[in-house]
């Protein structure tokens, strides 16, 4: 049994990593500030289902607490941190900057500090597909990445280059995880599928950036909790692209909700964003290399299951507001 820190518990991707780690018998130590850039009912619903395990403890703490994060790991011995906290989205991120760089980059950095300073020997950084604006498909961790287009890629991307030097100059074991456009049961409102599902369901409107061809390679929820899992390996310093290697386009995955939810959408066309990306696509030949991971999921069964969990838990997530 090991004892892991997991920092943004109450988020989408760190919920469900707590919860297949608490499941494999280990101790995990969740922190989230619980803002409120989402509606914050769906932390709490998150939360919730964590607290049910009596191998998990919760502390709300920002992550650019430094002196509070001390406090907390204060005489306990922690065997990895897994930093899953950050600030999303793309667009907010060029209306609201100085945020992102504050969580992104501080916060990784107070992290990176803490591992060095109590000797722990293992970390796990939360990146982006994002990195790969303008790049050749599909994507390769080996491509320079340099050219970051939005507030948020380039503060992942100094994040990514904190954890490089405290690996180079402290040897701590470093895993970066890149995710490509994660989905599923108690996602983001901010996120394509959970708009669209409720749009659609509402009979509202999509709005649609462009034509509706552009592509994701849309990554079940669980497939990246486990992947991330599978990155606490000791690598020394490797970055891994967690994607489902299969882009889909906007319009086939709003066909697919339509067809489980028995609806049919309609649309409101607006002009492609600049800070977009038009399409997505992860190599993930290293991940199965190394890591012995690959996805399990494809986008019908995920889109299934999470339209499942939507009609369970619809009636309280009409009063969900969109992000």
């Amino acid at each position: 049994m090991a004892t892991y820190l997991v920092t943004g518990a109450a988020g989408f991707i760190g919920s469900k990593t707590c919860e297949l780690l608490l499941k494999k018998g280990h101790r995990v130590i969740g922190i989230d500030n619980l803002n409120d850039y989402y509606d914050t009912r769906l932390k709490t619903y998150r939360l919730k289902e964590l607290k049910a395990f009596s191998n998990f403890s919760f502390h709300k703490i920002d992550i650019e607490n430094a002196p509070g994060l001390k406090k907390i790991l204060n005489n306990r011995k922690i065997d990895a941190i897994i930093n899953l906290a950050a600030r999303a989205g793309v667009r907010y991120s060029m209306e609201h900057p100085a945020v992102y760089l504050s969580t992104n980059i501080t916060g990784t950095l107070n992290l990176l500090n803490l591992a060095k300073d109590k000797g722990i020997k293992k970390f796990i950084l939360a990146s982006t597909s994002s990195l790969y604006a303008g790049q050749k498909m599909p994507f390769k961790e080996t491509l320079a990445v340099n050219t970051p287009i939005s507030p948020y890629a380039a503060s992942k991307k100094g994040a990514e280059a904190l954890c490089y030097s405290y690996h180079y100059l402290y040897g701590i074991d470093i895993s970066i995880v890149r995710y490509f456009t994660v989905y599923g049961p108690a996602g983001r409102p901010d996120m394509s599928v959970f708009i669209f599902m409720k749009n659609i369901d509402e009979k509202t409107p999509l709005n649609v950036f462009g034509d509706g061809t552009q592509s994701r390679d849309f990554t079940f929820v669980d497939d990246i909790a486990r992947g991330t899992i599978k990155a606490l390996k000791k690598t020394g310093f490797e970055i891994f692209n967690l994607g489902g290697n299969h882009p889909y386009t906007l319009k086939a995955m709003i066909g697919l909700i339509e067809k489980n939810l028995g609806k049919k959408a309609r649309f409101i066309h607006k002009p492609f964003h600049k800070a977009d990306i038009k399409a997505t696509w992860a190599d993930i030949a290293k991940a199965k290399k190394v890591l012995g991971w690959s996805p399990k999921v494809d986008l019908k069964d995920g889109i299934q299951k999470t339209a499942q969990w939507y009609l369970k838990n619809k009636k309280w997530l009409k009063d969900i507001k969109l992000t």
